[in-house]
This record gives C-alpha cells, sequence and structure tokens, in this order.
C-alpha cells in the first residue's frame, strides 16, 4: 500500500475510509460496520468522520467498527465552524471523543471556513494537542487564498493537511490548491475521489478494461497516483471496500494518463473550489 507522510513524520496509507452517509439507514448498520472492518483488514486502516454526518451517528458507527482494533486506525474527525471558538472546538472534540469510545483524534479538521476566527480556532486546535486529545489538526473545504489566510494566522503554519473534493471530473485542485500545498509539504486529503458514482465515459471503460478491472477502480486509481494524496471513498458494503482495496494495486501507464486527461481535461486556469 502507497504510503503518505505528513510533516509531523506520521505516515498513512493513500487510501482510507470514508464515512459521509453512513449510519442514516441507506444500508443495514452491521453491513456498514462489516465494510469499515473489512477495509481495516485490507489495510484501509485511515477512517475519516465528522460530527456533521449524521448528527454524530456516524462517529458512533465508526466507534463501534473500531472497538478492539483503535491502534491499527488513523482517526480523522471534523468540527463545524460554529463549534470553532477557541473554547467551543475543546467542548466539540470531547463529545466526538465520547461518541468515537476513544481518548485521541489522529487528525482533527475545520470543516469549512466559517465566521470564527482562524487564530481562535487554531489555539483551541493547539489546546487540544498539548492536552493529548488529537495528534495533528487541519482544515477541509478551504481553497488557495484560504489557506494563505491561514498561515497568516498565529500557528497556522501548523496545518497537517486540506480535506478537498477531487476526482476526474473534479480536478480544478491541480491548478493552484494542490501545487501550494505540495511546497509547503502537506497531503491533500480527497473527499468523495468516484464523485458519488457519476463518472461514465468510454475512455474510462477502456482504460479499465486493458486493466480488468472497473470504471470506478481506475478512477481511484486515478486520483491515488497523484503525489501526496490521500483518497477517502465511502463503501457501505464488504464487495465495495473489497473493490476500493484493489485500486491501490493499479498502476495507470502514461498512456492511460493520457486518455484520462483528453477525456477529463485538467484546468488550464483558476476555478473556484468545488465543494458537495
Amino acid at each position: 500500500m502507497k504510503t503518505v507522510r505528513f510533516a509531523n513524520g506520521v505516515s498513512v496509507p493513500a487510501l482510507g475510509q470514508g464515512t459521509w452517509e453512513l449510519a442514516e439507514g441507506y444500508s443495514p448498520r452491521r453491513q456498514e460496520i462489516a465494510a469499515l472492518q473489512t477495509g481495516i483488514d485490507l489495510g484501509l486502516t485511515l477512517i475519516d468522520t465528522a460530527e456533521m454526518y449524521g448528527d454524530g451517528a456516524a462517529e458512533e458507527l465508526v466507534g463501534e467498527a473500531i472497538a478492539g482494533r483503535r491502534e491499527r486506525v488513523f482517526l480523522v474527525s471534523k468540527v463545524y465552524p460554529h463549534n470553532a471558538s477557541r473554547a467551543g472546538v475543546q467542548a466539540a472534540c470531547a463529545r466526538s471523543l465520547r461518541r468515537l469510545g476513544t481518548d485521541r483524534i489522529d487528525l482533527y479538521l475545520l470543516h469549512w471556513p466559517g465566521s470564527h476566527p482562524l487564530a481562535e480556532t487554531v489555539a483551541g486546535f493547539e489546546a487540544l494537542r498539548a492536552a493529548g486529545h488529537i495528534g495533528a489538526w487541519g482544515v477541509s473545504n478551504f481553497d488557495t487564498a484560504e489557506m494563505e489566510r491561514l498561515m497568516r494566522a498565529g500557528g497556522g503554519a501548523a496545518c497537517a493537511s486540506n480535506q478537498v473534493l477531487y476526482n476526474l471530473a473534479q480536478r480544478g485542485v491541480e491548478f493552484d490548491l494542490m501545487p501550494w500545498m505540495a511546497r509547503q509539504g502537506m497531503p491533500l486529503m480527497a473527499y468523495s475521489p468516484l464523485d458519488r458514482g457519476d463518472l461514465d465515459h468510454p475512455a474510462l471503460e477502456a482504460v479499465a478494461r486493458r486493466h480488468g478491472a472497473s470504471p470506478a477502480e481506475i478512477a481511484l486509481a486515478f486520483v491515488l497516483a497523484a503525489p501526496g494524496v490521500i483518497a477517502i471513498p465511502k463503501a457501505s458494503s464488504i464487495a465495495h471496500v473489497t473493490a476500493n482495496a484493489a485500486a491501490a494495486g493499479i498502476v495507470l501507464t502514461a498512456d492511460d494518463l493520457a486518455a484520462l486527461d483528453r477525456a477529463f481535461p485538467p484546468p488550464r486556469r483558476k476555478v473556484p473550489l468545488a465543494v458537495y
């Protein structure tokens, strides 16, 4: 499994597991837990969740899935912007820790830019880190200008990662955000790397046939091919998480990448950050 290294020296698998829309009744709870546990066994040990997902239900689901396996898991969660005051972020983290059944979140993210001053949010994060409740902190849905504003905030340079929408159909971050983060040595975490399953295209199907894989596996392999990127696709079944894990072993050729570029052109100018 390819790994990605954070600035603090911690390495994680480039392919993890997302939990957006889990624990919301779309699939049986037992099935979703089994999918997460199978993913851990397959090496997808980074699990991403958030207090927003199912109003805390996804964190509870993750807590149940990782019980007895916590030390194998790199746990990521996110705080609502309206909870991201200095005191608010600490209270929100305590609630997330209770739902997750753990005493530590490995990476804690601000879910999107909000109204609280960034320096205040950073101070709250740093207090959590000093107390050992989180290992590192970062942000989500921040575009380049917002990342630069974060760097100017007191302590902002300690940001470990930025989680954004990135997939074959949504490549805007490649123009400036991804290069900016690479210069900082900051991994990019890609949510919805399969664009919610809406990536049908003859070129993608042709590449998939060459590799004996599914189009979804090729779309995920494309995201994983980018340096410094961590992909966190959601899977609600064992079959789906097993297919996701198979994508980690696919090596796309230069011809494959050229075909995908023609079908899903990279950006030629700055575009607003896409958000789901």
